[in-house]
């Protein structure tokens, strides 16, 4: 009997074993291309930015819906708890000078009626409909304008996951070259050749290497959940990233030229604002419109139901069709119809005003984030040959030092000169990669298909 208890232990922990396998999340790798796919589907501001297009569309029907047939139903029952009386003159009852009160009518009446509406021309109904499909595309506009914000978002944070892994990996040569010449240093301070201090230089130095390859495992970790937030992942998912520095080029994106004026179209925010003009020159056009009469056809029909008594109430009927034609000719609003349109005016005038002022600052923005990629560019390739020029320098050092020449403090030294010549590289990487986006994003050249 115990074997077969243990036996059947065994098997019981293997299937929770494999069960436990089974709902452990499997990673998700993603290269920058398909981050930005995950954050197109899933980032939740872009679907509210979809649902705003849904909404525009539901508008547009709104819209197109009142130039069709209005048709309505009422039914009504009244009971007439004291009958309304009249005067009528005492003439008609052989009583002259005198008014005798008559009471007119049935204690109970029903109507049942149907009422139908149908516009036939109105100048603001027919300036709405092109309106609305020029408001539909605004809100296609904005859905782009915060697509290329999560893509300038992601991009950020997928690069600040690069740049981080890309200090791990220079943090982890040096720690790996540096335990190599502690630990050779401690054999030789055995053996008696050096000091202990010189040692304990280097054990120093060691120490704040590994807290910064510490700090620096903690940085790409929390790089890692802000790339998840970005892109409308849950942080408790498993990403891993995907690529490297080296398959990022840089450099070209420098060349956009001012004159181009097709930067202007390519800007969001502009063609944004230009669409906005749209939408107002239609109310402007809309409220010019409000000046024309409008003519619309009506028709209703009803049975009409009286009775003395609640029980007889339905059985006769009294029915009544009636149609026709509604001409409303508009003539004095107080100045209320010419105010809107001055109104519509002053606000079309403001957005042309609004359109100069954007060219002047995208302008102004395209010469600001140039000179700061330019300067990034040329401050990376400084600190990118400082690296290679501070590691060779330690190279050149621990020779000289092996062969008797050299000191143990010239290769310390040295060692702290390539950490932060290292660190710096770093920097300037992140600065470039940065600016990089942003002379994107200036230049219109942000890619969200």
């Amino acid at each position: 009997m115990k074997h077969i208890f243990l036996i059947s232990l065994f098997l019981l922990m293997n299937i929770v074993v494999r069960a436990q396998q089974n709902i452990t999340p499997s990673a998700y790798r993603f290269n920058l291309q398909a981050c930005l796919k995950y954050a197109y589907e899933n980032q939740d501001s872009l679907k509210n930015a979809k649902l705003d297009i849904e909404t525009a569309g539901y508008k547009v029907k709104e819209i197109i819906g009142l130039g069709l047939p209005q048709v309505s139903g009422t039914v009504n029952l009244q009971d007439f708890l004291k009958l309304p009386t009249s005067l009528l003159p005492g003439d008609f009852f052989g009583q002259p000078g005198t008014f005798i009160p008559v009471k007119f009518g049935v204690k109970y009446q029903s109507t049942l009626g149907i009422n139908v509406d149908q516009l036939i021309f109105d100048g603001t109904y027919l300036v709405g409909l092109q309106a609305a499909k020029v408001y539909k595309e605004l809100s296609e506009r904005a859905y782009d304008r915060t697509k290329i914000a999560t893509n300038v978002s992601v991009t950020k944070a997928y690069y600040q996951v690069l740049v981080s892994a890309e200090q791990l990996k220079l943090l982890d040569a040096n720690i790996n070259q540096l335990r190599q010449q502690l630990t050779e240093t401690t054999e030789l301070n055995k053996q008696g050749f050096i000091e202990k201090i010189d040692v304990d230089r280097l054990t120093v130095q060691f120490n704040n290497l590994n807290t910064t390859r510490e700090n620096t495992i903690r940085m790409l970790a929390l790089g890692y959940q802000v790339l998840k937030f970005q892109i409308g992942m849950q942080v408790s998912e498993n990403l891993i990233v995907e690529g490297s520095i080296s398959d990022i080029s840089l450099g070209a994106e420098a060349a956009v030229d001012n004159a181009d004026t097709s930067i202007y179209r390519n800007r969001i925010e502009y063609s944004l604002l230009e669409t906005q003009l749209r939408v107002s020159k239609y109310d402007l056009k809309r409220y010019k419109s409000q000046f024309l009469p409008s003519l619309s056809a009506f028709g209703s029909s009803s049975i009409n139901y009286q009775n003395n008594s609640f029980g007889e109430l339905f059985k006769q009927n009294f029915p009544t069709t009636v149609i026709g034609l509604r001409l409303n000719v508009p003539i004095f609003s107080g100045f209320q119809r010419l105010n809107r349109v001055k109104q519509a005016q002053v606000a079309v005038l403001k957005i042309d005003n609004t359109l100069n002022l954007i060219k002047n600052a995208i302008n102004l923005e395209l010469d600001q984030v140039r000179t700061m990629y330019l300067n990034a560019i040329v401050s990376l390739n400084n600190q990118r040959q400082n690296m290679e020029l501070a590691r060779e320098v330690l190279r050149v050092t621990k020779i000289k030092y092996e062969q008797g020449v050299g000191s143990n403090i010239e290769v310390t030294q040295a060692q702290t000169l390539l950490e932060q010549a290292d660190t710096n590289y770093i920097q300037a990487l992140y600065n470039a990669l940065i600016s990089k986006v942003d002379m994107q994003k200036a230049s219109g050249n942000i890619v969200i298909n």
